[in-house]
């Protein structure tokens, strides 16, 4: 079992950042692919961001891309989502989740059911 605690949200003006935070506690941080899915209201929960155990292999959804920046540190069990020119558009509420890959492979998955724990999230709001 992994619990996963995500923080960092707020309200925020078009253009501005923040830092998300998820730190995951029960098990080895390393044997997981980390992501950070979103939900905006009245629409189905996306794909964002995710990272393998080592950070070589980061994948982002296309409407981030160059935006966001997904990063962890194994070390304090945390992974990170740096978002930087918010949009009214990037309003919703961010989930992380976590993938059990104890073999460690790179294979980075968009979708949902490949992830076995996840957060209760984190409202993000971007005023215009």
């Amino acid at each position: 079992q992994v619990q996963l605690v995500e923080s960092g949200g707020g309200l925020v003006q078009a253009g501005g950042s923040l830092r998300l935070s998820c730190e995951a506690s029960g098990r080895t941080f390393s044997d997981y692919v980390m992501g950070w899915f979103r939900q905006a209201p009245g629409k189905e929960r996306e794909f964002v961001a995710a990272i393998n155990w080592s950070a070589s292999t980061r994948v982002y959804a296309d409407s981030v891309q160059g935006r966001f920046t997904i990063s962890r540190d194994n070390d304090k069990n945390t992974v990170f989502l740096q978002i930087n020119s918010l949009k009214p558009e990037d309003t919703a509420v961010y989930y992380c989740a976590a993938d059990h890959r104890p073999d460690r492979t790179s294979y980075i998955y968009r979708g949902m059911v490949k992830y076995d724990y996840w957060g209760q999230g984190t409202q993000v709001t971007v005023s215009s």
